[in-house]
């Protein structure tokens, strides 16, 4: 094929999976037309027929159809006979039915004489001597629902990742209800077995509740210190400036002590959070009342589910209520199980099949059931106002051209978002714990732990599609990412991954490496693949198949790379240690009348100073391997990048250079000022950058966002993969210098001076 026609191709497929579907059709038709480029005329017609589809230009999509099944290719034969099928079945008028699952293929974009190195154990798409696959006839693919024909992905070259499109002009049912695994590698569609549900089972044995019990208690006790102390912060300092003013006196009523106010408040905000919420998510994002009626249309099980739990515990049908989002997700609020609120996004309803949804709201069942959702609800009313109003003054910021007026409000929008941060750090922990308990009741009310387990990983998918499709994480994923079962930042590599890697692959890391728990410390979520074994473990106890088969033999980490990873707080005990070896050997001098250093010993600040000796200690031992040189014999690029995040043994100390080609993602402006949603998109999916601005920089990071870059760092494989940065370079040879081996050695040259400050005067 020629180099401009395999150009085109790739344009075209391109355009088509991100919806440009008139640019789509522009560059695929000449090769569509033309008898000289075999396998990729066949691949542009069935571009075409989804193109043409999708932009209510049916007539076209059948005729391609009709030519395509004179195909000498069976599986190209199958393909236009059901497309065909659903297609003339759209020209007959018919009310608008629920959407139904579907699957898509997709034909690599290979020449006839050449393998795809993507998926090296299938085939390309060959002419007609090519022999018929094998089925099986159990086996089944299922994708991801959308209003149309499913997207069609050039995965072996474009290496794209599969996205669930946005709503399309022309609604259509599924037509490609299942093709066999062999047919799933070789169109490299995502591979669902469809492991069934239990037919009768028991019921589980009941979980042990006091540690959730515990926690939410402390969670709520850590938000009201948390929230106390930043009130006596900003009441102290307003009383300060008011102090150095002319005429003006400091407000007495701010010295008083706020505990009790503060306590009260939040326990009236936990009881009329239902409707304050309401009230916020309406006015925010759109929120709106969701009739079950409506529900039932999507999935009838949910309805069943809700029913028949709300019955049995005696409670009313938890009020339902639709954000108008793509992007999904799911979330309930509320202080009694009486008041409690169900809100589901219009994209989880669209993106998952009948059961899937069902499980999914048995899950929120599971929430109210806990009363977890209670304490959750609090710190949602709490931190949603708080985002706001970061984002108002990022947007206040974004107006303003004077770069001398901008920079505080970039300094206050920066301080807003950490107020944010710490807020939600409170609840951390009750965030991943809690979704444990919930899988397992939505479990034991349905029987169906296959189906969550699809559901997880279409929910990922979907964030994921979400995010290329805005080119940056949307405000409603950020702000509401704590209730949600699965975070934005685990779906960016997870959901976009399966087009080159299988995700019992990708999530090994989850399962087998014996030190990944270590690394969800400061995650909102659990780590999935975890989440997901435990749900095979269910379905083992009822003797079902499961939808993912995880290797059992836990993977070997060397313990020092374990120890250097942590060193920095490992030297932190080590300090304290350091300070009572100190103190006892001054106590001993002391009473030998060797010594007199009773000024400093009998003044425990000193312990603060080992304290910070001890993490500079650490922070020193690890930059030069957390930060090698980057040399060009080693580094690796995008073909490397699945076979990096499939490896089960890697540590985020394991620094790999890496030199990846792609595009820059993120929100631009004001709100991105701390580089916080940088995101990388390569052909093998996406993964989170780390990038430290500098100044004296020519260009800004945000200038680059939206372009073409060359990102050259270090890999780390954690509980999110993501790359520390060491340069961003444009085509054009702009480049961003990201600091991160001077900004840890400034760290440690810091804490080191403030704790020999500490140490020494006492």
């Amino acid at each position: 094929m020629p180099s401009h026609a395999k150009s085109s191709l790739e344009a075209g497929l391109v355009a088509l999976k991100q919806g440009n579907y008139q640019t789509a059709i522009a560059q695929l038709e000449p090769i569509a037309s033309s008898e000289n480029n075999g396998t990729a005329s066949l691949q542009a017609q069935v571009g075409l027929v989804m193109a043409y589809a999708r932009t209510g230009e049916v007539p076209k999509a059948i005729a391609i159809s009709q030519n395509l099944i004179e195909s000498n290719n069976p599986q190209v034969q199958e393909w236009a006979t059901r497309a065909l099928e659903h297609l003339t079945k759209r020209k007959k008028p018919e009310p608008e039915s629920k959407k139904v699952e579907t699957g898509f293929v997709a034909f690599e974009n290979s020449t006839p004489d050449s393998t795809p190195d993507s998926i090296p154990d299938s085939p390309p798409v060959t002419p007609p001597e090519t022999p018929k696959l094998e089925e099986k006839p159990d086996e089944q693919v299922i994708e991801t629902k959308n209003d149309d024909i499913p997207p069609m992905v050039p995965l072996a070259r474009l290496k794209a990742t599969l996205a669930t499109p946005p709503p399309l002009p022309t609604p259509l049912s599924g037509f490609m209800g299942s093709v066999t695994r062999t047919q799933a590698k070789l169109f490299g569609v995502i591979y669902w077995r469809q492991a069934q549900r239990a037919k009768a089972w028991q019921p589980l044995r009941k979980p042990k509740l006091i540690p959730l019990r515990l926690l939410s208690a402390g969670t709520f006790i850590a938000l009201f210190w948390v929230i106390r102390e930043i009130l006596k912060l900003v009441l102290g300092l307003i009383n300060q400036t008011l102090v150095k003013l002319p005429y003006l006196e400091p407000i007495q009523f701010f010295y008083h002590d706020p505990t009790q106010l503060l306590l009260i408040l939040l326990v009236i905000l936990i009881g009329v959070s239902p409707w304050l919420l309401d009230l916020l998510l309406a006015k925010l994002y759109g929120q709106r009342e969701f009739p079950k009626d409506v529900l039932n249309t999507h999935s009838r099980e949910a309805v069943r589910v809700l029913q028949r739990c709300c019955q049995q515990r005696h409670w009313p049908l938890p009020k339902l209520r639709i954000l108008p989002t793509a992007a999904p997700i799911i979330l309930t609020y509320g202080s009694l199980p009486r008041n409690a609120r169900i809100v589901v996004s219009q994209g989880l309803l669209e993106q998952l099949a009948d059961d899937e949804i069902a499980i999914i709201y048995a899950t929120q069942l599971g929430h109210i059931a806990h009363w977890d959702f209670a304490v959750m609800s609090l710190l949602l009313l709490v931190t949603l106002p708080t985002y706001k109003l970061y984002q108002q003054v990022s947007e206040l910021g974004d107006k303003i051209s004077a770069k001398i007026w901008r920079w505080p409000v970039t300094i206050l929008a920066s301080l807003i978002y950490g107020v944010w941060c710490l807020l939600t750090g409170t609840a951390l922990w009750l965030s991943r714990l809690r979704l444990y308990y919930s899988d397992r009741v939505a479990a034991e009310i349905t029987g169906n732990p296959n189906a969550l387990i699809r559901a997880l990983l279409k929910i990922a998918i979907g964030i994921a599609a979400d995010i290329q499709k805005e080119e940056h994480t949307n405000w409603q994923l950020e702000s509401l990412n704590l209730l949600t079962p699965v975070s934005h930042q685990q779906s960016l590599s997870l959901g976009t991954i399966a087009s080159n890697l299988s995700f019992e692959s990708f999530l090994k890391w989850d399962t087998a490496n014996p030190y990944s728990r270590w690394f969800t410390i400061n995650n909102s979520h659990p780590l999935m693949g975890d989440r997901i074994e435990r749900l095979c473990q269910i379905a083992r106890h009822w003797h079902l198949d499961t939808e993912l088969h995880f290797a059992s033999e836990p993977s070997k980490v060397k313990r020092q790379s374990f120890l250097l990873q942590v060193a920095p707080w490992l030297g932190i005990p080590l300090g304290i240690l350091f300070a009572v070896l100190v103190w006892l050997t001054w106590q001993l001098a002391f009473a030998l009348k060797f010594l007199n250093l009773k000024w400093i010993y009998e003044d425990w600040s000193f312990i603060t100073g080992c304290l910070l000796i001890g993490f500079s200690i650490g922070t020193v031992m690890r930059i030069n391997p957390f930060f090698p040189d980057i040399k060009p014999a080693t580094v690796q690029t995008d073909d490397s990048l699945p076979n990096l995040l499939s490896d089960p043994s890697a540590l985020p100390i394991d620094s790999v250079s890496v030199r990846l080609v792609g595009k820059l993602l993120g929100r631009q402006g004001t709100s991105n000022s701390l580089a916080q949603d940088l995101i990388f998109q390569s052909s093998a999916g996406l993964v989170k950058l780390h990038h430290i601005s500098w100044l004296g920089q020519s260009i800004n990071h945000q200038d680059l966002i939206g372009r073409q870059i060359i990102v050259t760092g270090w890999f780390r494989r954690g509980a999110t993969p993501w790359i520390d940065i060491q340069t961003l370079q444009t085509q054009s040879g702009k480049t961003i210098h990201s600091p991160h081996p001077i900004w840890s050695t400034f760290l440690a040259v810091a804490a080191q001076a403030w704790g020999a400050y500490v140490f020494l005067t006492g």
